[in-house]
């Protein structure tokens, strides 16, 4: 199945390791152009070197407010044009309701929240017929997950805001829509297994509880982010897809 990602530019987000590199990969294989940014100029420089000549690597924070406009920059100045931009931020710090501080709050609201709400609406005001917005958000829209506070509280947020801007966008034929991951094989889960003081019963137990009984590939989640940015998911718009196993259904 030709996806028709051939030539269209993408911007990603967070995208130096994990989901948004998997991403990232899936859409350059299938002919797309991307620009890929981290905190790190270096380590962006880096990925992008790794997926070839079609991708560009940039430095930027989601918290600045100056990079929204800066990566819209980078990605018509290399490659003439943008297509869509999948928004992809770090998790916040982990925490139950009265570990969490003021300023780790406010440092994921400026970081999670508000920073993609301002690449959306940037990549809006740049976009036309067949663009695309997509958000990596979590299965914590649906169901909080033990220890994550933080994280609770901003994504369900995140996907009423996409949810709103699909239907102001939809008129222009700009499609909105969120890819709500669970328990992918990524540094970030391995991570947050381990804060249970033994990681690999933390992964017989989460696993036990996924119909399809393991956990999902960063591999797997990427090619689902390139289908739904894809021409070939033209029809879907304000969607909250699952990449879970069925996860959200095997309780």
């Amino acid at each position: 199945m030709d996806l028709g990602l051939k030539d269209r530019v993408y911007i990603v987000t967070g995208a130096t390791r994990g989901l948004g590199l998997a991403a990232a990969r899936e859409l350059a294989a299938d002919g797309a152009k991307v620009v890929l940014t981290g905190r790190d100029p270096e380590r962006a420089a880096a990925a992008a070197a790794g997926l070839g000549a079609n991708a560009v690597g940039v430095g930027a924070d989601n918290a600045d407010p100056q990079s929204a406009a800066r990566l819209v920059a980078a990605a018509k100045a290399h490659f003439g044009r943008l297509d869509g931009i999948l928004i992809s931020v770090g998790g916040p710090a982990p925490g139950r309701t009265a570990d969490n501080t003021d300023e780790q709050w406010t440092a994921a609201f400026e970081t999670v929240f508000l920073g993609a709400v301002r690449l959306a609406r940037t990549a809006a005001a740049e976009l036309g017929e067949g663009g695309v917005i997509a958000f990596v958000l979590s299965g914590s829209v649906h169901e909080p997950i033990p220890g994550l506070t933080i994280s609770n509280g901003l994504r369900p947020g995140l996907a009423g805001f996409a949810k709103s801007l699909s239907v102001e966008l939809g008129p222009k034929g700009v499609r909105v829509l969120g890819l709500l991951p669970a328990r992918i094989d990524t540094d970030r889960v391995r991570e947050l297994d381990a804060l249970s003081g033994d990681a690999a019963a933390a992964r017989a137990a989460n696993e036990a509880r996924i119909p399809l009984g393991r956990y999902g590939t960063p591999e797997e989640f990427g090619r689902t982010a390139a289908f739904m940015l894809s021409p070939a998911a033209s029809y879907l718009t304000g969607v909250m897809l699952p990449v879970d196993g069925g996860f959200r259904h095997g309780f």
